[in-house]
């Protein structure tokens, strides 16, 4: 049986006031990404969360049918020092596997691109890894968007290797 497309599904932006959809947006991250332990194995508390919700720079989309969270996105707003704009990092992406290639991440994008429009951002970035895990993420992104090659370093925050 097919299910809803992106035309009957509601998109949420998630506030300070939604803890339990903030908790459900996580834990399809973590079913999506098949890494529950990531995203659901060490919460943070009540406070973190609120205090994140309410922080304008952090943006939270989520996508509901039936009142279940079946496509999440998470970005960030990063302010720029050169200009007075801004730029919108889109870090995660997640699309229940039965809910995909109707519309929902395409949905959840142009929510973000609007929301990113309203706060004077110039664009949205993502990265995506080469791996054949990613090849529908870069199909997808490809079709948005610019591609450029790029090298992603990870920097310990502690001295030496640092653990993760």
């Amino acid at each position: 049986m097919a299910g809803p497309d992106a035309s009957t599904v509601g998109l949420v932006r998630l506030g300070a006031d939604d803890l339990p959809l903030m908790r459900a947006f996580t834990e399809c991250m973590g079913r999506v990404f098949d890494d529950p332990q990531t995203y659901t194995g060490q919460p943070p508390d009540d406070g973190y969360l609120t205090r994140l919700l309410a922080n304008e720079s952090f943006v939270a989309i989520a996508a509901l049918s039936d009142d279940e969270v079946i496509g999440a996105l998470a970005a960030y707003e990063l302010p720029k020092y050169e200009r007075a704009r801004s730029e919108i990092y889109l870090y995660d992406l997640a699309v229940v596997p039965e809910h995909r290639r109707r519309g929902v991440a395409s949905a959840l994008i142009r929510e973000l691109r609007r929301i990113g429009r309203e706060r004077g951002a110039w664009v949205v970035f993502v990265q995506a890894d080469t791996g054949v895990e990613d090849a529908a993420a870069i199909a997808l992104y490809s079709k948005l968007g610019n591609r450029e090659e790029v090298l992603h370093f990870d920097i310990p925050i502690e001295d030496g290797e640092g653990s993760r």
